[in-house]
């Protein structure tokens, strides 16, 4: 399956039906052919619904909103601001986005609950550790560790200095792991708040997936995806990593994964997308042809199917 759409795709994602794909003129495509237009602008970030049943959308009209095939509606607002990131967490049900300075965390079970967390620099990511009870926040000089059903606290702060863009745990909640802005990752082992320099990359990392139960990490920013072993008590420390699907003259921008599977999609800058197993030789082109690089990247539930799309509109499904 392949589709052109009319506005930039912000967003490429599964749901327990099918791939979904989030535009920034505002609308939630479904695979099965299913619209919604409902935000007032762009979508700036998605996550599937904890329920497994359709998509959470962060949109520059300061709007939250759950779009399911058949309907859609509004979870939370934050006026004034642009809903910059967001995550879900499948095992508490709670939702977690940032506005700005403030995190904000939600129950999709209870309407009435909602919690704010100020910060001192504005939040460039959120992500829920894995079994919701944590959320971390990536930010200028670091990232922030906040229990999110506990109003009012003092975060943990995992400090290094310069801009940090995104944010993840490890699939063992023992280490987090951040993006940043001067080509590098940085990582901080929880236990001890010990550091992780993960550096030496060519390109600035937009794109990260733990798979093969947690063992790996992977990483777009080089010519071949990154590998970065999570082995172990010490993680990567001391360690170096491996590089898969190497080509002189290409780019890997984005890699999709998931902890409980052993297999790595990743998308190229020249449009071409492949799907490898870390542990075999070769890859699987499920998209050959060279054209536009791409921009979103995801991996079905069963590790089976994957979602992509590209700079100039294109999205499509493939089957492994």
């Amino acid at each position: 399956m392949q589709t052109r759409y009319d506005a930039q795709i912000t967003a490429a994602l599964f749901d327990d039906t099918g791939a979904i794909f989030a535009l920034g003129d505002g609308s939630v495509r479904f695979e099965d052919g299913a619209y919604s237009a409902v935000h007032d602008g762009a979508v700036l970030c998605a996550a599937p619904h904890p329920s497994g049943d359709g998509v959470i959308t962060g949109g520059d009209d300061g709007r939250v909103i759950w779009s399911r095939r058949d309907e859609a509606g509004v979870l939370a607002t934050a006026k004034g601001q642009w809903i910059d990131a967001v995550d879900t967490s499948r095992e508490s049900r709670l939702v977690a986005f940032s506005a700005g300075r403030v995190l904000s965390v939600i129950d999709a079970a209870d309407a009435g609950f909602r919690r704010d967390f100020e910060h001192e620099r504005t939040v460039s990511g959120v992500a829920f550790d894995p079994k919701g009870r944590r959320v971390a926040t990536s930010t200028y000089g670091g990232a922030c560790l906040w229990f999110a059903r506990i109003d009012k606290q003092k975060p943990t702060k995992l400090n290094w200095a310069g801009s940090h863009t995104g944010v993840a745990f490890s699939p063992d909640g023992a280490f987090v792991v951040t993006t940043m802005q001067d080509q590098q990752l940085h990582g901080w082992r929880l236990k001890d708040a010990k550091d992780m320099r993960m550096g030496g990359y060519p390109s600035k990392v937009r794109s990260l997936a733990f798979l093969n139960k947690g063992q790996l990490l992977a990483t777009s920013g080089a010519q071949g995806a990154v590998l970065w072993p999570f082995v172990g008590a010490n993680g990567p420390m001391g360690r170096e990593a491996t590089e898969i699907g190497y080509e002189e003259g290409s780019l890997v921008v984005q890699v999709a994964a998931r902890p409980e599977h052993g297999v790595l999609a990743a998308g190229l800058n020249d449009g071409r997308v492949w799907l490898a197993d870390p542990a075999c030789q070769g890859l699987n082109f499920l998209k050959a042809e060279r054209g536009s690089p791409i921009v979103a990247l995801a991996l079905g539930p069963d590790g089976r199917r994957v979602a992509w799309a590209d700079e100039d509109g294109f999205a499509g499904v493939a089957a492994v």
